[in-house]
């Protein structure tokens, strides 16, 4: 992918909307430069270097960490023209220069936050107007996870191909996903297995305490939707008329997480860790052995920071957004996605504990899979314990696409990876003749997964459309932001 570049904003006339103003943000959502790739790690620090060369009044790098594997981890802040300090900082969220922070792979798996971030990083260099506007520094981290996003390559240079993505997908488990091991702990639960790359964001955050902290999502398919830390009835008209700006529609189907608060049909709060413990709880389940640690927003709460985030979809489906009653109760597609989930986990799991015990390469799929394989029989039994709590109603179109297609997307997703553990195996000629009739057999299922899953996944969507929603809403949320004062204390954040 090139490096992105955007002209300085012209003063406002009559045909343009006044920057601040919801017209303005929703004007942005289609200022992304047009590509057909996802930069991989080495594209994408190349081109915030290469903006970095030219604006070296405006924008420096520093480094904030270290990966797993040994690469630094880079962050580049973009300097207020009122802050003569070289780090462009002024500690404090309600200090007088407020800090933005913008973090992208957090989840190796979601390139778009890539695209946004460079286009965003380009804007604020470019439109002195826009800078202004914020009158703060912006420290924006590209890849925070540069070791998982590589194992994603694969397909981010054809991200339409939906055998190619599910073939070389890479999720990390639960406990090696950056968002989710800041320390955390709640009645029994207990976190402080923080990884380097999580470490490197509490500095960052900590130094920064920030008004306004994004990290960079997205979703698989159906519609855009959003999640914020505390409640914004302000913001969420313009969140909702982003997408269907640019032609994608919303998700008003089942939540990602039941437990977190719905504020409007796309909007929600943010997964937190105590709700899903209590969640689960009430469901019979050990909450605190199922919960790892908590997220970037429950780790800046002390500071008063809003925190954001926009999920948008690789691609689009029609039914994301229709909410026309169909002749499913609410409850029976629930079960339905608990069968599909269920006879999935069974099949994984077979394939698992039969190969398991002959597989000699401890890789990140593998680790992975035996992380997320076992849970889907447990999520399935949740979903059963859901169902039986359901008001006797009648489902959405969009709940009953959200349920059904979420089962597509976990076969997808960790089919592939334990395709990929067990042909590591093969291609490394470490392969017993057991280990290659597991690889033949899910295989063999595999692909007929992908036969099922093609119709349900929807058209796929310019990735300049999926950056410019981001974009757009992230500049709303943070202006949002940065016209509110701080709710929270700075207190010692302890595990």
């Amino acid at each position: 992918m090139a490096t992105a570049t955007s002209q300085p904003s012209a003063p406002s006339t009559p045909s343009t909307p006044a920057l601040g103003s919801a017209g303005e943000w929703i004007r942005r959502a289609g200022t992304v430069p047009a590509t057909d790739t996802y930069p991989g790690v080495d594209e994408l620090l190349a081109s915030f270097r290469a903006l970095a060369a030219l604006h070296p009044e405006r924008i420096t790098e520093r480094r904030i960490g270290t990966s797993r594997l040994g690469e630094p981890l880079p962050c580049f802040t973009v300097r207020p023209d009122t802050v003569g300090s070289p780090g462009g900082a002024s500690k404090g969220s309600g200090g007088p220069v407020p800090q933005f922070v913008v973090v992208g792979g957090v989840h190796p798996n979601e390139p778009v936050g890539a695209v946004t971030a460079l286009h965003l990083a380009t804007t604020l260099c470019e439109d002195d107007a826009l800078r202004a506007h914020f009158g703060g520094a912006w420290h924006i981290v590209p890849c925070v996870d540069p070791d998982g996003a590589r194992l994603n390559e694969g397909w981010f240079a054809v991200p339409t191909d939906k055998r190619l993505y599910g073939r070389h997908f890479y999720r990390p488990a639960g406990d090696e996903q950056v968002e989710w091991t800041f320390p955390f702990a709640y009645r029994d639960a207990y976190f402080d297995r923080v990884l380097p790359e999580t470490l490197a964001l509490m500095r960052l955050l900590d130094a920064t305490e920030p008004r306004f902290l994004t990290t960079l999502h997205n979703c698989e398919s159906g519609g855009a939707y959003y999640y914020v830390n505390r409640p914004a009835p302000e913001l969420y008209g313009l969140l909702e008329a982003v997408p269907p700006a640019v032609g994608i529609p919303l998700a008003t189907g089942e939540p990602e997480a039941a437990h977190s608060p719905r504020y409007a049909p796309s909007v929600y709060g943010v997964i937190d860790m105590r709700d899903a413990y209590d969640y689960l709880d009430g469901l019979g389940a050990d909450a605190a052995a199922e919960i790892s640690g908590a997220s970037s927003a429950a780790y800046t709460e002390p500071y008063g920071t809003f925190y954001f985030a926009a999920e948008v979809p690789h691609w689009a489906h029609p039914e994301a957004d229709d909410d026309t009653p169909v002749p499913e109760r609410h409850a029976e597609v629930v079960r339905e996605r608990a069968d599909g989930l269920r006879s999935t986990g069974e099949l994984l799991n077979r394939v698992l504990e039969t190969a398991g015990p002959e597989l000699t390469i401890a890789t990140p799929f593998l680790r992975a899979v035996k992380d997320f394989v076992p849970s889907l029989t447990k999520f399935a039994a949740l979903e059963s314990a859901r169902a039986d709590g359901l008001e006797e109603r009648y489902a959405t179109v969009a709940e009953r696409y959200a349920c059904r297609h979420s089962v597509h997307s976990f076969r997808i997703r960790f089919g592939g990876m334990l395709l990929r553990a067990l042909a590591a195996e093969v291609t490394a000629g470490t392969a017993t003749p057991t280990v290659r009739r597991c690889h033949q057999e899910l295989e063999r299922a595999y692909s007929g997964w992908e036969d099922e899953a093609a119709p349900a996944i929807g058209d796929p969507i310019p990735i300049a459309t999926l950056a410019g929603i981001q974009y757009a809403a992230l500049l709303a949320a943070a202006d949002h932001a940065n016209r509110t004062e701080p709710t929270g204390t700075p207190d010692t954040v302890d595990p």
